[in-house]
């Protein structure tokens, strides 16, 4: 493992968005590449306003071609079941064998709700009380049921213990839900869920619900500022702020090596564009602003986007997180197999489980299924 600096253990995670590539198995290729180098987890971005593959599925492909790599499709809250959603997420850590995450976004052009029958997208601020909904009766539903509520005894017709099965009875502004789900839970507990919080409507849902916070800054004061808001908000809402990672999204160029540093890149650090902060250099630049901003504490790590995806995240494994783990900034293997396990995040406590000392109670036994 490698040491620890900053706040602590340096996360790496980068992004595998391939632009009009219909097929999984370049997608694969990418999640395996960035499993040799370490990375916390991969991301893939999804959205109703463009063409391409469902990255959930996309993703679920991924599992079995990789042992210990976390795998983070974005979903939408909006236009969608949020029954369907935290299913669906829950499958893949069963799948994956808890390596699943979730990148809760949501939907606002017009031509997203029109796909959908609406005339008009409701505002960004409506989408994002939602899209907080969401993310609560997720995590319900995942606890709706109890760890060991299968059976599965064959000889004796015994198949769930029905006190571990629980109704969630959630009700929110445009939707309710019942329970319980029809996954058992998942082997994380919860999924990870992340959210980028670089535009403050999303900060609310980040700072209450996320495991890990994206935050696009071209500068380490910008960094700042946003994980210190974060933080002062988790606290607000009872949670502990660290159990938050907060980690910087940069788009990387790293085409022409060194060479390309212009004043802003490399050694200098990112500049702002349109497309969010970028890093024009090399890989051993990019190491240097990693292992600096780490070192102040300015973020828990980074979350790395190539601006061609095939050619920077290879010199990415192969230069800049190489670099890191031979001067012992980043680890060199997995300790552990889980996504959460990677982030140094506890498994959740049921919800619903009622306990006395080490035994939790209710033994009641169904036989033949859950209804």
């Amino acid at each position: 493992m490698g040491a620890s600096y900053g706040r602590g253990p340096l996360h790496l995670a980068a992004a595998v968005d391939l632009p009009d590539c219909p097929g999984a198995e370049p997608y694969v290729e990418l999640v395996r590449l960035a499993e040799r180098g370490g990375l916390d987890f991969v991301t893939l971005d999804d959205s109703f306003a463009r063409p391409g593959p469902d990255a959930l599925a996309v993703l679920a492909r991924a599992a079995p071609a990789t042992r210990r790599i976390g795998l983070v499709p974005t979903v939408t809250t909006t236009h969608t079941e949020p029954f369907r959603v935290q299913a669906a997420v829950a499958t893949l850590d069963w799948i994956s064998r808890g390596r699943a995450g979730w990148r809760i976004d949501v939907s606002a052009g017009e031509d997203e709700a029109r796909l959908f029958g609406r005339r008009t997208a409701a505002p960004v601020r409506e989408l994002w009380q939602e899209a907080g909904e969401v993310a609560e009766v997720a995590a319900k539903l995942w606890d709706s049921w109890e760890d060991g509520a299968e059976i599965r005894d064959l000889p004796t017709g015994r198949f769930l213990d029905r006190d571990k099965l629980h109704h969630v009875d959630y009700t929110g502004t445009a939707f309710s839900v019942r329970g319980p789900s029809t996954v058992p839970r998942p082997p994380q507990g919860h999924p990870v869920r992340l959210v980028d919080a670089t535009e403050r409507q999303a900060r609310t849902v980040a700072a209450r619900y996320a495991d890990v916070a994206l935050v696009r800054a071209a500068t380490p004061a910008q960094a700042t500022a946003v994980r210190d808001e974060l933080h002062a908000r988790a606290a607000e809402s009872g949670r502990d702020p660290d159990t938050l990672r907060v980690l910087v999204s940069l788009l990387v160029d790293l085409g022409d090596g060194e060479h390309a540093a212009e004043p802003g890149h490399g050694g200098g650090g990112p500049r702002a564009t349109g497309r969010g902060p970028l890093y024009r250099g090399g890989p051993v630049d990019l190491a240097e602003l990693v292992a600096g901003w780490h070192a102040d504490g300015v973020t828990d790590g980074f979350h790395l986007v190539p601006v061609e995806p095939r050619r920077d995240l290879e010199r990415l494994v192969n230069g800049t997180v190489a670099l890191l783990q031979h001067r012992g900034l980043f680890r060199t293997f997995y300790p552990g197999s889980t996504l959460r396990e990677h982030l140094r995040l506890a498994r959740p406590a049921n919800q619903y489980a009622v306990t006395t000392g080490n035994t939790v109670t209710g033994r009641n036994v169904m036989t033949g299924g859950t209804s």
